[in-house]
């Protein structure tokens, strides 16, 4: 049962669906507790072959998430909703999907929020699902590369990619901060120009209107196919004299002054020319975080870049000509 039990655990990761010995796996690690579960409400007409999708009811309804204290599992496979918080008593009678982690690895199933004397419940099926990612666009007009980090003199290859909530090489303006965030988008400004007047190091400061966007920003959350998996860093704006990075990855490590070797790779259409790649080094400015610790943006400054390329990023950023 031991070497079943230790083949099992070496497979897991590479199956899409688990049965048998793995959902015994799962169902013991849920009853073990300290679990946490995202519930999801789901169309109820979906059919059984549509397991991946989920089809949003009419009324507009986010996942909601539910602590350990709030699950007790059965060996059945039977989960007591305990003092469930309101939201979730709402979903009684409906499809829900269910998600959780299980060893860093993301799965999910579909069931029914049922009752019976103890409350609200749902039942775990004979199989379970792992999480896909939804494959990220590469096919990006623009994209970066922190590919080596100067100070300690080694690779670190990092991928950045556009954040899809602001238009690059386009003057900042207020009004792409969602109306609810833009109290506390304020907030930011003000103590941010108040750190930029003092230390005289900010440009024009346009750039902070990107990152009040980003810190600000409240992100779907959702689980993945794997727990903490790094993601590129978001591009947040970028003109011939800076580029702002924005990341949630909570390891990301990033400090005053560190220089950096940067690529910006620019896809040119209507161009026999197909791609441009611009290679600089760049140094830590500012770095700006919100108030939870969970979201930071790094404003690097350019340290060396040839003037053909100053010209095209200059041209690109403002559309004048560079005299």
């Amino acid at each position: 049962m031991e070497n079943q039990k230790k083949q099992s655990d070496s497979n897991f990761s590479e199956k899409e669906k688990l049965s048998g010995i793995e959902r015994e796996l799962v169902l013991q690690y849920l009853m073990d507790g300290n679990v946490p579960v995202t519930l999801t409400p789901i169309n109820e007409e979906k059919s059984s072959s549509d397991n991946e999708v989920i089809h949003p009811l009419a009324s507009q309804i986010f996942p909601v998430a539910l602590k350990p204290e709030h699950i007790r599992v059965q060996k059945n496979g039977k989960i007591h909703l305990e003092n469930p918080p309101h939201s979730v008593v709402g979903f009684a009678g409906k499809v829900v999907r269910v998600e959780f982690y299980f060893n860093r690895v993301g799965l999910f199933f579909t069931s029914l929020v049922d009752k019976d004397k103890k409350g609200l419940y749902i039942l775990v099926p004979e199989t379970l699902n792992r999480i896909k990612d939804i494959e990220e666009k590469s096919d990006y007009d623009f994209s970066a590369v922190l590919f080596f980090e100067c100070n300690n003199k080694k690779d670190i290859n990092t991928s950045c990619v556009p954040w899809e909530n602001e238009i690059l090489f386009s003057r900042p303006v207020w009004k792409t901060i969602p109306l609810e965030n833009q109290k506390k988008a304020k907030e930011y400004l003000e103590k941010f120009v108040e750190k930029a007047k003092a230390q005289k190091n900010a440009g024009n400061g346009i750039q902070l209107i990107p990152v009040c966007n980003y810190l600000t920003f409240e992100p779907e959350q959702k689980v993945q196919s794997i727990e903490n998996r790094v993601l590129p860093l978001s591009i947040l704006y970028v003109d011939h004299e800076r580029i702002v990075l924005g990341t949630s990855n909570l390891q990301d490590n990033y400090e005053i002054g560190h220089e950096y070797g940067l690529k910006l790779c620019f896809s040119i259409k209507n161009s026999p020319i197909l791609s441009r790649d611009i290679f600089v080094t760049c140094a830590v400015n500012n770095i700006y975080t919100n108030n939870d610790s969970t979201r930071k943006c790094i404003d690097f400054v350019y340290t060396t870049l040839q003037e053909e390329d100053l010209r095209y990023l200059y041209e690109k950023a403002t559309k004048r000509l560079f005299v």
